[in-house]
Order: structure tokens, then C-alpha cells, then sequence
């Protein structure tokens, strides 16, 4: 999957939605996922509002492109660049730090905030349309599994969602993988589609 075939009325409906404060639902990876403005704080409430979600554990922001992470994240020295170009485009998330003033409704209450440059069609393209990046959260309620279909979003969620965005989902079992950048640990372990998922110990994002 390297580009999204929707037309582009879908993507000026959806970028219209996230401009007013609505809620996307949207194929990932391997779940299907919520996302919204992250620079509008009653957005991000909302969301997490439908997902049942304390706000303390923070949340993923995927992007287009390394650029649109880099106006998010404090500055990564030339190594850690290396190592997120490795890997991004692609199913991985990190987690990087980022300035004092970050969101707090996006960090929850860590000091870090976890980043995805996504190499699926349908979130590079929202993020692209955008201009920004955008929360990316599992699109199902706090405590069960998450969705991966778009039967299972409209079961879950019902009518709280505001836009749904058709397409499939991408090569991974389950959410993205997430490593912390500062000291390789990793956080959650990949979902292959030949392999189950484990998640190896809390952290700040899903």
C-alpha cells in the first residue's frame, strides 16, 4: 500500500472535520484508529471522552513526514535522526522528548510523547491534507480490543464519531511497536502477521 486511492473530497471532507474539532476514524497499520487536531485541547478531551481514556496516559501523534515531528519534538542530535530515518517512514513508534510546553493533553503526565511517521496510505495522506500531525489512538473503548474493521469501529463507537475514512488496514496483527528513542527500551513489541502481540511494560500512548 503506497497511495491512497479515495478522491479528493473525501480527504477536503476529512481535513474539514479536524479543522473544526471533529473525530476521524481511519485505517492504520494493523488497528483502525481516532484521530483529531492535537492542537485543539476540547478535541483531544472529547476523544478520549469516546474512548473512555484517562488522559494521564498520553497519546500517539502520526505525521507525513519527519519534518512535521520535528516542529513537535525538542531537537534529536545526528545519531538519533539516523536512527528515526531508519525506521520512518514505517509501522514503528517512538517516543521522543519534547519541549516544556507541550501539550499536556497530548503527553499526559510524562514528560515525553510518543511519534509516528506512517508509511500507510490513508494516515500519511490525512496527515499531508492536514498540514499537521494528527492524534492517532486505537479506535475502540478503553479495555477492549481494538477495532479492525470498520463493522467493529461502528459497533464500539456507535454515532460518537463525527467521519469514517474507508480503506484497508496495513501488514501488522495489532498496534505499532514502540521504542523509546533515548534508550532503545521497548515498550510495546511488534504485531506481525505472523507473530502475536505482547506488550512489554506500561507506557505513555495507544
Amino acid at each position: 500500500m503506497t497511495e491512497s486511492r479515495l478522491p479528493a473530497w473525501r480527504w477536503r471532507l476529512a481535513v474539514a472535520c479536524l479543522r473544526r474539532g471533529g473525530i476521524v476514524a481511519y485505517p492504520s497499520e494493523g488497528v483502525w484508529g481516532l484521530g483529531c487536531d492535537p492542537r485543539n485541547e476540547q478535541a483531544v478531551r472529547r476523544l478520549l471522552a469516546i474512548k473512555q481514556r484517562s488522559w494521564r496516559k498520553g497519546l500517539i501523534l502520526a505525521a507525513a513526514d519527519l519534518d512535521q515531528v520535528r516542529r513537535w519534538a525538542s531537537p534529536l542530535s545526528p545519531a538519533q535522526l539516523a536512527i528515526l530515518q531508519a525506521h520512518w517512514p514505517g509501522a514503528h513508534t517512538f517516543v521522543l522528548p519534547v519541549p516544556r510546553q507541550h501539550p499536556r493533553w497530548l503527553s499526559g503526565q510524562h514528560r515525553h510523547q510518543a511519534f509516528r511517521v506512517s508509511a500507510h496510505p490513508v494516515v500519511r495522506t490525512l496527515s499531508a491534507s492536514f498540514g499537521d500531525l494528527i492524534v492517532s489512538t486505537s479506535a475502540n473503548l478503553s479495555g477492549r480490543p481494538a477495532a479492525r474493521t470498520a463493522l467493529q469501529v461502528r459497533k464500539q463507537l456507535r454515532r460518537r464519531i463525527d467521519l469514517l475514512l474507508p480503506g484497508e488496514l496495513g501488514g501488522l496483527r495489532g498496534p505499532t511497536p514502540i521504542t523509546v528513542l533515548s534508550s532503545g527500551a521497548v515498550l510495546r513489541e511488534s504485531c506481525s502477521s505472523t507473530a502475536s502481540c505482547a506488550r512489554v511494560s506500561p507506557h505513555p500512548a495507544g
